[in-house]
């Protein structure tokens, strides 16, 4: 297993597409629910404990081998929002495109021709950290960190955001992607004898409602 690997893949200059998605973090500024660090924080804290959890067990269920599409029809089950389900395709493609050609596989081939459209993005993840030779406590921890650092990074940008502060909300908040992380990790071990059913369907429903409207913006920064 390559450490390596895995900084790659959690680079945020992996070109994965995650650099013009806000996570939420757009509709959150413009609704007055993001003003500064300490909200930011708040606001990747529930989104790290929600759709973060969601996702990373989703990827660590794929990396350890759970059928891709069992997992994303499950997927499909947990994001209720028809805008949130459309960015998770397209960043699904997208990182596919890129995993295909840094990790090349008749795994992650095969998932292409089954999803030509895209899975969703956290289904992709586990398989692509198969591809590089990682487990499922890779995958989550990429997933957790994904879901949290797109937001603050984006944040930065939106409010002209101190990038010390921002970076000082994510150090802050690395114990609890830690649980986050093994949650995920624990809740994929149990689906080998329970079902996907296992897996957490943790609701965020403010973030389900700021990407519909966002979706309906005709001018905006960022695709999500």
């Amino acid at each position: 297993m390559s450490r390596a690997a895995l900084l790659v893949l959690a680079d945020g200059r992996f070109p994965a597409g995650g650099h013009a998605h806000s996570g939420g973090a757009e509709a959150a500024v413009r609704a007055g629910r993001i003003t500064g660090a300490a909200s930011l924080e708040d606001f990747c804290r529930g989104r790290l404990h929600t759709a973060g959890l969601v996702a990373a067990s989703l990827a660590a269920a794929a990396a350890a081998g759970v059928d891709a599409l069992s997992l994303d029809a499950a997927a499909d089950a947990r994001t209720p929002s028809p805008a949130l389900r459309v960015a998770a395709r397209k960043l699904g493609r997208q990182l596919m495109r890129a995993a295909r050609a840094t990790w090349p596989s008749e795994e992650l081939d095969a998932l292409a021709r089954a999803f030509p459209k895209g899975a969703h993005q956290p289904v992709v993840l586990g398989v692509v950290a198969r591809a590089a030779g990682l487990g499922a406590s890779d995958a989550a921890y990429c997933a957790v960190y994904e879901s949290v650092s797109g937001a603050a990074s984006a944040t930065v940008r939106l409010l002209s955001l101190d990038p010390f502060d921002a970076t000082g909300v994510l150090a802050r908040l690395a114990p609890e992607l830690d649980r986050v992380a093994d949650r995920a990790v624990e809740s994929a071990r149990r689906v080998a004898g329970e079902g996907v059913d296992a897996l957490p369907a943790a609701s965020a429903p403010l973030l389900e409602i700021g990407a519909e409207v966002h979706a309906g913006w005709p001018v905006r920064l960022f695709a999500s």
